[in-house]
């Protein structure tokens, strides 16, 4: 048998189109087994709007959407149990345009010394969902008692809740309150400042130290942990190179759903071209000279390859840069599954803050 007389069969959707989340053999069965219980294996249904439909239109799909995550997480995370050994507290800064932004503050109990402080990016798209959510004040939590000062930003959302406010509001709310802890570094019992976040908070997370170098203070940035990053934005056809596109559409998210969050956090794509609104649009130049990176991507998760894409993108530019897919998993499933997969929870957990405690 010669290589020619080989049928390969590509991965996903792309080798057969009628694969879901509970048929893919990649999956990891803890997942399913979730996600099965949940009812939430099939192909999520279509949109009921297009970039197209109008503003009042996309904002009221952001709202219904929100209410659907959050009620996800929420459920996901009931069965949660406390983190002990965490103190928390809550500080309101100004923003640039006078308005509040709430800082949440979590750190380990009786550890002594300054530590490496971990800088929280809620995800959702960039518009929605909050950083006063259960699942993401008990993954600040779980990292503070890992042994890092942590700081999660409520930042302005393009919709939903805290929105309407697009770009580049929810960016300059997290450098606003980025900039507040640094200068604030040795009271918060700091020593150096991490960025993570997830899906669009990884957005966020790898805007800002393109925004930071264009505005001079990216050394205040010590590293970058961005998870399942959502950095591509709109099109008129996605880009062929990009597999998990179309590999793992449907899983969970739908490919369709991206260009509708675009539209409502960059309204007309105005800043389709700005790196600091969408990363992936960056070259080399933009992210030349810019700190350490880990680029963490899913294996089942539409955004995997232009995630991969950025990690590539830094190293061409000569960044530090550390890609990783973890097998097995949905968009953002290692911060999904604390109950089912608690080892995986733990790793993600591990992984940022060994991050943040390697650049001391």
């Amino acid at each position: 048998m010669t290589s020619t007389d080989i049928r390969h069969v590509p991965a996903g959707r792309i080798g057969d189109p009628a694969q879901t989340l509970g048929t893919d053999p990649r999956a990891d069965p803890r997942m399913v087994a979730v996600f099965g219980a949940l009812g939430a294996l099939d192909h999520p249904a279509a949109a009921p709007v297009t970039p197209d439909s109008g503003r009042e239109a996309l904002l009221e799909f952001v709202e219904a959407t929100e209410v659907g995550f959050e009620g996800l997480f929420t459920v996901l995370s009931e069965g949660w149990a406390p983190v002990e050994g965490v103190e928390r507290e809550t500080r309101t800064i100004s923003g640039d345009g006078g308005h509040d932004i709430t800082l949440y503050l979590h750190r380990p109990q009786g550890v002594e010394g300054p530590l490496p402080l971990v800088y929280q990016v809620h995800g959702g798209g960039m518009v929605m969902l909050a950083g006063s959510g259960r699942a993401y004040a008990h993954w600040r939590d779980e990292l503070a008692a890992e042994g890092a000062v942590v700081v999660g930003v409520e930042y302005r959302n393009g919709g939903g809740v805290l929105g309407p406010h697009p770009f580049p509001a929810g960016l300059d709310d997290c450098a606003a309150g980025l900039r507040w802890v640094h200068a604030h570094l040795a009271e918060l019992g700091g020593t150096h400042i991490v960025v993570t976040g997830d899906s669009g908070g990884g957005n966020l997370a790898l805007a800002l130290p393109i925004k930071a170098r264009r505005e001079g203070w990216v050394d205040e940035i010590a590293g970058v942990y961005a998870q399942c990053p959502y950095i591509l934005g709109s099109w008129d056809e996605p880009p062929a190179e990009l597999h998990s596109l179309w590999e793992n559409d449907k899983y969970w998210l739908d490919k369709a759903l991206f260009p509708l969050l675009a539209e409502v956090y960059d309204p007309e794509g105005r800043n389709g071209d700005d790196p600091t609104c969408w990363p992936a649009r960056a070259g080399v130049p933009d992210v030349s000279g810019l700190p350490p990176h880990v680029i963490s991507a899913n294996e089942l998760d539409p955004l995997r390859d232009e995630g991969l894409a950025y990690h590539r993108l830094l190293l061409a530019a000569g960044v530090r840069s550390i890609g990783k897919v973890n097998l097995g998993l949905c968009h953002v499933g290692e911060i999904l599954f604390r109950e089912a997969m608690p080892d995986v929870y733990a790793q993600a957990v591990r992984d940022v803050v060994g991050f943040a405690r390697s650049l001391a």
